[in-house]
């Protein structure tokens, strides 16, 4: 797979209980984090007034290590979506760059202050995710390495991956975690 391609779902299940029990047993912890993540857009490009939203610009505060990521979404025409381009790199100092952005008019726009476990099983990272203001998610990303990837393929293993392990019913969100913050009438969730 591309390096710089990610190909995640971020869902809402109806039991998460059976899936930490079969994470306990047959994955391995990577790690707890506390990460805060501050969107922004540029001023001249305002990547919220379009949808559906496919651009976002972030900085993150993941237990004092910072990053900053560009994503840019590619959506079907339903307006689903199951990969994006992913552009990210560890930063020295958070507060330089906010004071950069805010010099040449890159505003901030929302943030997003979460609780993340993380999980390694096979080819998928899973992140339990406790979110201020929104509640339990849960994000799989996949880790694996060819070359010929079906994005959509991948995203349906996913999913039926967690209903294999006692979620019962999945609910699949496709824009994400600023979005939902800033426009939560306009938030669309889809059973799987």
């Amino acid at each position: 797979m591309a390096k710089d391609v990610e190909i995640e779902i971020k869902v809402q299940v109806e039991k998460i209980k059976l899936l930490i029990d079969f994470l306990k047993k047959n994955a391995e912890l990577i790690g707890t984090q506390h990460q805060i993540d501050e969107y922004f857009v540029p001023k001249h490009r305002n990547f919220i007034s379009i949808r559906p939203t496919k651009e976002w610009l972030r900085l993150r505060d993941s237990n004092g290590k910072f990053s900053i990521n560009y994503k840019n979404w590619h959506f079907d025409k339903a307006g689903k979506t199951n990969d994006c381009d992913e552009f990210e790199t560890k930063l020295e100092d958070i507060t330089s760059l906010r004071k950069i952005f805010s010099a040449i008019d890159i505003m901030p726009i929302t943030r997003v202050d979460k609780e993340r476990q993380i999980w390694l099983y096979k080819d998928y990272e899973i992140a339990i995710d406790k979110v201020v203001g929104l509640g339990n998610f849960i994000e799989v990303e996949y880790k694996g390495t060819g070359t010929k990837i079906n994005p959509k393929k991948i995203t349906d293993e996913m999913v039926q991956f967690l209903k294999d392990h006692g979620s019962g019913k999945v609910t699949r969100n496709y824009q994400g975690y600023p979005f939902l913050l800033l426009f939560p009438k306009e938030a669309k969730f889809e059973n799987q």
